[in-house]
Parts: structure tokens; C-alpha cells; sequence
């Protein structure tokens, strides 16, 4: 099957229910999006389909239709994207294992908000988890992100 990843295409022969994480790790070796959980309740997972947030250990491949991006897809070294940009300047990881989840819900968020309040950015980010707690961080780098994109 072919697969638009990070703006190119790719051909991939694995099963058809295969987990999109899978293929992007153990296939393509793209290894930003993490395993967490398995079950599409972590986060560490997140990729965008078509703008999208969606949790890649729970899409079957053969089910993919769109174009995915993945952390790495997101920016690039000379031009990160705004929320990138926010986790560095807000210092967001600690331990680093969520952060692509992380980053990949906050840049989907803000497309579809872009204003958001306190309470929206904590519902929207909800959903995907820190071990290390970095939640008051994420909250301040996704109001800043919002800002820059904004053209503050």
C-alpha cells in the first residue's frame, strides 16, 4: 500500500490491520511518535492526519487515508514549527517521552483555536499524558505558541 508520510510517499507490504505506529517505526524507521499504551489513552502516539490529531497505535494502516504528519514532519531544523518553538522556550520536558504526543495535540489544537483560554487549552491537552507532570508548562508553551501564530 502507499502511504503519504511527511510529504512523501512511500510503499509499505505489511498486513493491512497493521497499526500505523508500527509502520512508521518498525517499517520506515520514524520514531518520533512513541508507544505509550497501546490502546489510544496516552498520547505518546499522536501524529496528524490531514491536520488531525489521531492516536497511531489504533488506526490500521490499510485505514489511513490522508496525509500523516509526524513530529518530524511538523517542521524543519531551519524553521520549526510555533509550538516547537514554545516547548523549547518554555523549557516543557522533563523526562521527553510524551512530548511528540504533546506537541503534535497542541499544533492541531491551535489550528482548529487560536485563541484559547486556560480551560480550553487544559481540556484539549487532557488527553494526553505526563509522567513527569509538565502540565503548567504545556498550558504556558501552547499560549505562546497560540500568540506566535497569531502574529503577537
Amino acid at each position: 500500500m502507499q502511504l503519504s508520510i511527511n510529504r512523501l510517499t512511500h510503499e509499505v507490504d505489511v498486513e493491512e490491520d497493521m497499526p500505523l505506529l508500527w509502520v512508521l517505526r518498525d517499517e520506515l524507521g520514524i520514531t518520533g511518535p512513541k508507544y505509550g499504551c497501546g490502546i489510544a489513552q496516552c498520547g505518546a502516539c499522536t501524529v496528524h492526519i490531514d491536520g488531525l490529531a489521531v492516536r497511531s497505535c489504533s488506526i490500521a494502516a490499510s485505514d489511513v487515508q490522508g496525509n500523516v504528519t509526524t513530529i518530524e514532519g511538523l517542521g524543519t531544523p531551519e524553521s520549526l514549527h510555533a509550538v516547537q518553538t514554545a516547548w523549547i522556550e518554555h523549557q516543557v520536558a522533563q523526562c521527553g517521552y510524551c512530548q511528540s504526543g504533546q506537541i503534535m495535540a497542541a499544533a492541531s489544537f491551535l489550528d482548529f483555536n487560536s485563541n484559547p483560554t486556560d480551560d480550553d487549552i487544559d481540556y484539549a491537552m487532557s488527553a494526553n499524558l505526563c509522567r513527569c507532570g509538565t502540565y503548567p508548562r504545556i498550558r504556558e508553551a501552547v499560549k505562546s505558541a497560540a500568540a506566535k501564530l497569531n502574529g503577537a
